[in-house]
């Protein structure tokens, strides 16, 4: 990919346009129906049952409203004979009583239904849960931007956080707008996609830094394009190998590792989009130029190198 000579930066206005309909699509359906919270965050009893045959969650559905459960959520797990329930706490049962209670109304409709597992989060444990990993993402996206401001130049680290924002808002948005589960699993993964947006920036960052000190000719958006294009193969081959891993991982990992997986395929496209498109022309957009990277020279150097 040597001879490839792409104008990203030409496109720039567009994948801003096309980047802000996204947060904006994003950020509004977070406002208006918010993240289908997993037990992790919500609390309450998580129960697996299994049946001899296949069964429709519609009609489990409507067995457990029958038995007063109109708020439990019904999907399949793994498989159309296994079934995942999730019941919000109730006050005056405990949780043993409460998944008895549910597997008598199951019982009543298919007397073959069998528990497999029944797990309990407290609401209170949920809610410190939620409150830790939003911390957690606030934490290392400011230690990002001292690292970065540290190691190339304050415009380069409002960049790069940018870029991550931007990644980690789209993620949340695809996650509220398809309500799909969002649990601690989903919460990991978007910190990696954090750590995986930074390296593709970083490597960027570095190309553009030495060509800005090598190159003598050419603009500053000349300058950005020339690294983007020198950098494309490497950014391709990650991205390609880690999406292959990924798309295995979402099809033969099983239903527990599948919102993780989901939400690393999404950031990882994002975070490919964006050390382009986002942190690169929001840097160009800065006004950074060849003289705001150029080593700072001591004073009295010229005198050390005489003989």
């Amino acid at each position: 990919m040597k001879n490839i000579n792409i104008n990203f930066m030409g496109k720039r206005k567009l994948a801003m346009n096309f980047s802000a309909l996204l947060i904006v699509v994003s950020i509004a359906s977070l406002f208006i129906q918010g993240l289908n919270l997993g037990l992790d965050f919500s609390g309450g009893s998580l129960i697996e049952v299994g049946y001899q045959q296949s069964v429709e969650t519609e009609g489990v559905r409507n067995t457990l409203s029958k038995a007063g459960y109109d708020e439990a959520i019904v999907t399949h797990f793994g498989s159309a004979k296994a079934v995942l329930i999730k019941v919000a706490p109730r006050e005056g049962l405990s949780n043993a009583d409460l998944s008895s209670d549910i597997l008598r109304a199951l019982r009543i409709a298919d007397s073959s239904v069998d528990m497999r597992r029944v797990e309990f989060v407290g609401p209170q444990v949920g809610e410190e849960l939620r409150e830790d990993g939003g911390m957690a993402m606030l934490f290392a996206i400011i230690g990002i931007l001292i690292y970065v401001a540290l190691r190339f130049e304050y415009r380069f680290a409002l960049g790069s956080v940018a870029a991550l924002l931007h990644d980690v808002i789209i993620t949340l948005g695809v996650f509220s707008v398809l309500q799909l589960d969002f649990d601690l699993t989903v919460l990991a993964a978007i910190l990696a996609v954090i750590g995986y947006s930074l390296n593709d920036t970083i490597v960027v960052f570095d190309r553009i830094r030495e060509n800005f000190r090598r190159v003598r000719n050419g603009s500053s958006e000349e300058v950005i394009n020339q690294s983007l294009n020198q950098t494309l193969s490497r950014t391709l081959m990650t991205s390609i190998t880690t999406m292959m891993v990924l798309v295995a991982l979402f099809f033969l990992g099983g239903a527990l590792i599948h919102g993780f997986a989901s939400a690393l395929i999404v950031g990882v496209v994002v975070g490919t989009y964006s050390s382009i498109y986002v942190a690169s022309a929001l840097v160009l957009a800065m006004g950074v130029s060849k003289a705001d990277l150029m080593p700072v020279e001591k004073e009295g150097a010229d005198i050390d190198d005489m003989p």
